[in-house]
């Protein structure tokens, strides 16, 4: 005799990461940031007559366009949380946009290694002072949305309420440590493009300084490779990550199961099958089977399992052993 259960239904699918609404509202305002500050590179460039600076302007146009995939993301997945063609929700669709940001973040270090080589081979005229107070005002504007785009969940532990139906038997708060599931990567993919541009912002400062005290014109061009082959490190584990999470690989999985496993297997019963993927950031799924010699009802298991906040959807599969 079998017995499946969700322990309730009909129920939402609604596995969005905790501060969804607020990265969505962040990430947009950074957008913002960074058009107003491509604009005025562009101009300035022109103006000034440094064609680095109208480089690093065009530069800050991909970022933008990549931090419009996110926000995009965010969007989409809120309006279509309670699609029923997501069978289990949109909770993965920041990791796909995440993914499909990383490999932007990648092109843009392949094409800032490449200029910078044809840069050494044939160096060009900077206007020096004008460079540098640009290249400073729009260091300014990145480490304020690097601020903003933080992902601060490692400041402290975080209390949610779960509102599905697995979880109507605990749905006071709780407080645990934020974990690696819990990694907004959509955010973290906004979050890496500003760093980035920070990055070569820095770079580029240090660079046009020494440049304009020692005559040093070949160390843009060196700075430029330094700073592509760390963007190209950070999109590699940024596409590490959400793809692990896309291909519902996670090693927080398999601390999930363990937990799961002492837990019913604590009460005499023996776990058959076990499956643990990703719903979404801080979200899991789970489907049980188990075999026991004597089956109690369904609701039992549920609240054994209660400990175990992480598991946002559980359906449970009971043999007679």
């Amino acid at each position: 005799m079998s017995a499946k259960s969700p322990f309730s239904s009909p129920h939402d699918h609604v596995f969005l990461g905790q501060d969804h609404a607020r990265n969505e509202r962040r990430t947009w305002f950074v957008i913002a940031l960074t058009a107003t500050m491509m604009v005025v590179e562009i101009a300035a460039g022109s103006l000034f007559g440094s064609m680095a600076l109208v480089a690093d302007g065009w530069h800050m146009s991909t970022h933008a366009a990549a931090m419009l995939i996110a926000a995009l993301a965010y969007a989409y997945a809120r309006r279509n949380a309670r699609n029923p063609r997501f069978t289990f929700g949109t909770g993965k669709l920041g990791d796909l946009a995440a993914f499909a940001s990383a490999i932007i973040l990648a092109l843009i270090a392949l094409l800032i290694g490449w200029e910078s080589l044809l840069r050494l081979s044939h160096p060009v005229s900077i206007d020096f002072s004008q460079a540098i107070i640009v290249a400073v005002i729009g260091l300014g504007v990145n480490l304020i949305s690097a601020w903003l785009l933080r992902d601060d969940h490692h400041h402290h532990g975080h209390g949610h309420a779960h509102g599905h139906a697995h979880d109507h038997h605990h749905d006071h708060e709780h407080d645990h440590e934020h974990h690696p599931g819990a990694r907004d990567n959509n955010l973290r993919a906004a979050y890496l493009h500003v760093l980035a541009d920070a990055l070569t912002s820095v770079l580029a400062i240090a660079a046009l300084l020494l440049g304009s005290l020692y005559g040093w014109i070949w160390l843009d061009p060196v700075m430029g490779v330094v700073g592509a082959l760390v963007i190209a490190r950070w999109s590699w584990g940024l596409i590490r990550d959400s793809g692990r999470v896309l291909l519902d690989y996670s090693t927080e999985a398999t601390a999930i199961a363990a937990e799961i496993r002492e837990i019913i297997e604590a009460g005499g019963d023996t776990i058959t099958d076990l499956h643990i993927w990703q719903l979404g950031p801080g979200h899991y799924g789970a489907i049980l089977s188990l075999a026991s010699k004597a089956p109690e009802p369904l609701e039992t298991y549920r609240h054994r399992l209660a400990p175990v906040h992480e598991i946002s959807h559980l359906s449970v599969e009971v043999q007679a052993a």
